[in-house]
């Protein structure tokens, strides 16, 4: 039985994201290439969500179509998330955190406890770490905090 190679799977995640190494995480599903990680972020496995310009992907339709902070913030914003006034935990809200390389959006992830979060890595797998774990090359640092109300 021949098995895929998965690029998402211990040891290539400590080699792209080194800050794993030295924090708890775990690979939490299979690789999935329906959804991405804002998709993912925002709760909606089922699509993949990007503001793509040609609008083949689902986007927000109160957001806008650009690879923008501000746009990502707006496609959280649909769906009842805003601006914290910090980063700490606090009970009965859920948050998510885009990270970017400048300016530019290239992850989100989503509090699942007081101490981790939950990502979809590309078309990879899910898997649950530590806020900053994931902050390097690839995707850049956590640029912004939301929050909501528990649903």
């Amino acid at each position: 039985m021949a098995t895929s190679f998965d690029p998402y799977s211990d040891p290539t995640l400590t080699i792209d994201f080194p800050g794993l190494a030295s924090t708890d995480h775990a690979i939490t599903s299979p690789v999935d290439a329906k959804y991405n990680c804002i998709a993912w972020a925002a709760g909606d496995d089922s699509r993949w969500w990007e503001p793509d310009p040609m609008g083949i992907c689902y986007w927000p339709p109160s957001a806008a179509r650009q690879y923008t902070l501000d746009a990502y913030q707006q496609a959280f914003e649909s769906r009842g998330y805003r601006k914290p006034d910090d980063e700490a935990s606090e009970q009965g809200l859920d948050k998510v955190a885009i990270y970017a390389k400048g300016t530019e959006p290239k992850h989100a992830c989503r509090q699942i406890d007081t101490s981790m979060w939950t990502s979809k890595l590309g078309r990879g797998v899910d898997m649950r770490h530590e806020l900053h774990a994931l902050a390097g090359d690839i995707y850049g640092t956590v640029a912004r905090l939301l929050i909501r109300e528990s649903s």
